[in-house]
């Protein structure tokens, strides 16, 4: 009878754990979301100076005869929403990271809480660093090779000019921009994973082949189905698992197993 009861507390416990966790991502998503609405407000009223940063890759690759088009009523109001919403996003990915950091601290012990502001400043830097390279690299190479095709067909008969949704190529932007600022996060996460423990150098290496084939798999569905645009995300994503596996090597450590943190308190598991 006696175990009955325990087994019952002890699920109930973890129920009520279970349902604290809920809350608590709850609380955080809801942080971020004002975070975003924020950023969208201030930015919306620069959406037109946003959309000619946008087009400016494009601009540069569209080939001559063609044109960029709204095929909707509504093709740019919504072009205009979702800019502000972009650009809102940006500016509140530092709170972004905040809020994630804060929600999985108490599974931390004492002395990996201070890798807060690190974490945040360096997984910023990164999302940025990712979203440059598909900005000045990515979609100017990309673009032309995709738009390479226009113009007559192999018989010198049919012309071909492009006449693009406005829509579609913003959807395309946006896609592969956070697309990019994603993938660039690898080495924080392995950094602030080995420095806890979770992670080594070694493992890191002998899955080499394996992740090799993740990040195949990973360009494939995050960028168009051209293979050209698919090897422009995996050849950095590899030379990025490749410094992960050297950030691991340096700043690794064996995590302690410590019955109790420097405060003398055992760590919540999250």
């Amino acid at each position: 009878m006696a175990d009955t009861d325990n087994k019952k507390t002890e699920a109930d416990d973890s129920a009520i754990a279970f349902t604290d966790h809920l809350e608590e991502l709850r609380f955080r998503l809801i942080k971020c979301f004002l975070a975003l609405v924020a950023g969208f407000a201030l930015c919306y009223n620069f959406s037109p100076e946003l959309l000619e940063i946008v087009v400016m890759p494009l601009e540069h690759a569209l080939p001559e005869g063609s044109e960029l088009s709204m095929l909707r009523v509504t093709e740019g109001f919504m072009t205009h929403l979702k800019l502000a919403l972009l650009a809102g996003f940006f500016i509140s990915v530092p709170i972004w990271f905040y809020q994630a950091w804060k929600f999985i601290a108490p599974g931390l012990y004492h002395q990996e809480k201070k890798y807060v502001w690190p974490f945040v400043l360096a997984a910023t830097l990164f999302f940025a660093t990712g979203a440059s390279f598909a900005f000045f690299i990515v979609m100017p190479w990309g673009l032309e090779f995709l738009l390479s095709f226009v113009g007559e067909d192999a018989s010198g008969v049919v012309p071909l000019n492009a006449t693009l949704s406005l829509g579609f190529y913003l959807s395309f932007f946006i896609r592969l921009i956070l697309a990019f600022g994603l993938v660039f996060e690898l080495p924080v996460v392995v950094f602030f994973l080995a420095r806890i423990g979770l992670v080594s150098h070694t493992m890191l290496a002998k899955g080499r082949g394996m992740a090799l084939v993740v990040i195949f798999i990973i360009a494939a569905i995050l960028t168009p189905p051209d293979v050209f645009t698919q090897l422009l995300m995996a050849v950095p994503l590899i030379i990025l698992y490749e410094i992960s596996i050297i950030v691991a090597r340096v700043f690794g450590k064996e995590r302690k197993v410590e019955e109790e943190d420097d405060d003398g308190e055992e760590p919540e598991l999250a």
